[in-house]
């Protein structure tokens, strides 16, 4: 690629992919190995967000081809749709976290993976502190360079009580056009959406070296998808109340 290429917008953005495949290479892999480790004894991946990370929560969530050992934890006061300025005033506010792990009781060997692009507000620190404190593994997907940046809301950083981190390399501000004023382009949903499908990759390989068959999502709109989804609907229907609404 041309020098003058990779200084616009799309060379930007494929210089912070190739940045996190040199950050976080490894530890994608051993994250596929803890998911895989805890799906192979029956185990629950919880995935938490708040804000626009919670566009990470529904890209685990539910997803064709993704894990279907996979439960939403959230609070709907974080949900930014219906009430942006609540969204982030719950995510600042300390209690809303534990009370979010405390509502759904993970526990080994279940493993939790939270997204937070700061990793520094009340709510996913306290959700990962948690998790970690009843012996739930967790996988902190986050940026160093956004954390080190932010305003500190919390006395600990996600990062800090994390087992493994996929540090997604996203630029403090969350920006990246114009190149040498940011104020526009965020790039962190982007990062973090490859990052876990970096780890979705390097967990299919594991499984397929061990013959392990993993419990996968199949899209619907493909000929015997919803039988496939019927059979995993029926699996963990009672351990992910979200799937059916408590149906």
């Amino acid at each position: 690629m041309h020098e003058h290429t990779r200084t616009k917008l799309p060379g930007r953005v494929r210089n912070l992919l190739d940045d996190l495949d040199a950050a976080s290479g490894r530890a994608a892999g051993d994250a596929a190995a803890l998911l895989l480790e805890s799906i192979e004894a029956d185990g629950i991946v919880h995935v938490a967000g708040a804000g626009h990370s919670l566009a990470m929560v529904c890209e685990t969530f539910y997803r064709a081809g993704g894990l279907a050992a996979v439960r939403p934890i959230w609070d709907p006061a974080v949900f930014p749709l219906d009430h942006a300025l609540r969204s982030t005033r719950a995510e600042r506010r300390g209690g809303v976290g534990r009370a979010v792990v405390e509502k759904a009781a993970p526990a080994p060997p279940d493993v939790a993976v939270v997204f937070s692009t700061s990793g520094r507000n009340p709510y996913p620190v306290e959700i990962a502190e948690e998790c970690a404190a009843r012996g739930v593994p967790v996988v902190a997907v986050t940026s160093a360079r956004a954390s080190e940046g932010a305003a500190a809301r919390a006395d600990t950083t996600l990062a800090d009580h994390a087992a493994i981190v996929l540090d997604t390399r996203v630029p403090p501000g969350d920006v990246l056009h114009p190149a040498e004023a940011p104020r526009t382009a965020a790039v962190s949903t982007v990062l973090a959406a490859y990052a876990w499908a970096r780890v979705l990759a390097d967990l299919d390989d594991l499984a397929a070296a061990r013959g392990v068959d993993l419990p996968r999502w199949t899209s619907a709109n493909v000929p015997g998808g919803d039988d496939v989804n019927a059979r995993l609907l029926a699996r963990y229907r009672d351990r992910v109340p979200e799937l059916t609404g408590g149906e």
